[in-house]
């Protein structure tokens, strides 16, 4: 799947509804919809050169933290996520092939437990998600990021500078 096309496709009105829904924290917050389209802006930016699926990307960055029930320490919201994930799946929510699905909850399940993964698809995931850590007060460590191309101390600071200024890119205006 072209990567520009990505979440213009799979993330749909009804994708968002099923998120909101559910959703406890504030939207705008911490580990809000802000959060997740700079998880998907770093995820798209990483895949042409990790090789990533541009799909599995786009989803995990709108789905891994839709289940969080706090914005502290709350360990089981991966696997939370993951469950999530494959049951919008089951309902028809969006549509994605079963590697890619398994590719997904893999990524969503473990991206605040696991450190790397097999899969360059799940690494990008985790990248993605690390890249975004300026919201928290944390630059960016190379030592746990899992690809060369999140290593780039040009990614990094790109990303870090954009986490930190809580830039919302224009696809979360869509959203809302």
């Amino acid at each position: 799947m072209d990567s520009a096309l990505a979440p213009a496709r799979l993330v749909t009105p009804a994708l968002v509804e099923a998120v909101r829904q559910q959703y406890r924290l504030h939207w705008a917050g911490v580990h809000g919809a802000a959060h997740w389209g700079r998880v998907l802006d770093n995820a798209l930016a990483l895949a042409p050169e990790t090789g990533a699926r541009a799909d599995v990307v786009t989803l995990f960055a709108v789905l891994h933290d839709a289940c969080r029930h706090n914005d502290r320490r709350d360990p089981d919201h991966g696997p939370r996520a993951a469950v999530f994930a494959r049951a919008l799946h089951g309902r028809g929510v969006f549509a994605l092939d079963a590697p890619g699905l398994d590719l997904l909850a893999e990524a969503c399940h473990g991206h605040t437990s696991d450190h790397t993964h097999a899969d360059a698809t799940v690494r990008t995931c985790y990248d993605a998600d690390r890249l975004d850590l300026g919201r928290c007060g944390i630059t960016p460590d190379p030592l746990y990021l899992c690809t060369d191309a999140a290593r780039a101390p040009a990614r990094i600071a790109w990303a870090h500078a954009r986490s930190l200024a809580g830039v919302a890119p224009a696809i979360v205006a869509t959203w809302d």
